[in-house]
């Protein structure tokens, strides 16, 4: 069998992306500027036919063509190069369909005994190009198509050169091309329905995600979430040999402050300290709430003396940041942190936790505002 070779390949890819670009929107316009070109091209071919069989005259029909062909090729240009983008609607769609209708009119009267191709023609030209329109636009373009068509038929109807049919023949054509229009219309609105509604219920996943992973107060992960990463990461971590750190850390004297400032204050304390503590972490370390005043952090890929310093400047920037009250009063905060890195090729999260928790009690019975490793605790 044969296969084609990695060259011809990659001379495929370069001359597609010097055809359609490689940036992703404009790649997707032009894929589809192309391919509606390539339907016109078509249409144009089956109308040089019949005016080569002779059943219409030829040079109405090669103008036709010629200023179609022209018209393709400035849509075209006009997107490839960027300059579409200062507009509106950067794919052009609107006056591609526009002008499209109104080749197809003017088909419709120079093509004479063959007008029965054009509705073909139409149809294809509404139901490629109307699904990016809106909805708006839509009902604008079934009325231009109206007024244009109907113009055109009674150009065909009554003019000296390419009148004559049957009247009856004539209303049945603008019966159809409306019939056309209308159901074309109908479709594309539908359409477009069907994708709002099946966006709508992808954003009311997502958010129903999001609240069900997060806690509601502090925007952060929950515990529940938090378990389920530490279980992938841990995997993770065993299987490539990275050293995985886990630290809870706990607000030392929480329930003084609620105590004597009451929980609205309590909750303000909260809030800041994860500001903090947000402020302090890296991109690729994860934050959870795991329950009151206590927070669980998961640090992958990342050495123990990479997150003592982490962990260290956590502390240092919490008790350097006071929560000020309205009443100008300032509340100083401090944290316990208990830490420890995966070590048996098998451990789990829970065994973890466990010893993180142990070294978190540790740092408080040492007389908190420090951080204590599980490590520390085994050693002595």
């Amino acid at each position: 069998m044969h296969q084609e070779s990695p060259a011809s390949h990659d001379l495929v890819r370069r001359a597609l992306d010097a055809l359609l670009t490689t940036e992703r929107h404009q790649r997707i316009r032009l894929t589809m500027t192309v391919m509606a070109a390539l339907l016109m091209l078509c249409c144009i071919a089956a109308m040089q036919l019949v005016a080569a069989a002779g059943l219409t005259k030829a040079g109405p029909v090669h103008w036709l063509s010629l200023v179609s062909a022209a018209g393709l090729v400035v849509v075209y240009v006009l997107i490839r190069s960027g300059y579409s983008q200062r507009w509106e609607d950067p794919a052009l769609t609107l006056f591609q369909i526009s002008s499209s209708i109104l080749c197809t009119a003017v088909a419709y009267v120079i093509m004479g005994a063959a007008r029965g191709i054009v509705l073909p023609i139409l149809a294809v030209i509404l139901f490629f190009g109307m699904f990016g329109l809106t909805p708006r636009q839509m009902l604008a373009v079934l009325f231009y198509g109206s007024m244009v068509f109907g113009i055109a038929l009674a150009i065909a109807q009554w003019s000296p050169e390419y009148g004559g049919q049957p009247l009856a023949l004539t209303v049945a054509y603008m019966v159809m091309i409306i019939v056309v229009l209308i159901s074309c219309t109908f479709l594309n609105l539908r359409v477009l329905a069907a994708r709002k509604k099946r966006n709508e219920l992808t954003q009311a996943v997502a958010s129903e995600h999001e609240r069900a992973i997060r806690d509601e107060f502090t925007g952060l992960y929950n515990r529940r979430f938090m378990l389920e990463v530490m279980h992938i990461e841990g995997a993770r971590a065993q299987r490539s040999q990275q050293p995985l750190l886990v630290a809870q850390l706990d607000l030392d004297h929480f329930k003084v402050i609620n105590d004597t400032h009451g929980h609205a204050v309590g909750d303000q304390a909260l809030c800041a300290f994860v500001r903090t503590v947000t402020e302090c972490i890296r991109p690729t370390d994860t934050l959870a709430r795991w329950g009151g005043e206590e927070f669980v952090l998961l640090m992958a890929n990342t050495t123990v003396e990479n997150g003592e310093r982490l962990l260290e400047r956590v502390r240092a920037a919490v008790q350097a940041s006071p929560v000020v009250l309205a009443s100008g009063a300032a509340i100083h905060l401090t944290v316990s942190v208990g830490a420890a890195r995966l070590q048996a090729p098998q451990e789990m999260p829970v065994g973890l936790l466990r010893r993180a928790d142990a070294a978190l009690y540790a740092a408080k019975a040492q007389g908190r505002n420090r951080v204590a490793w599980a490590d520390d605790l085994i050693e002595a």
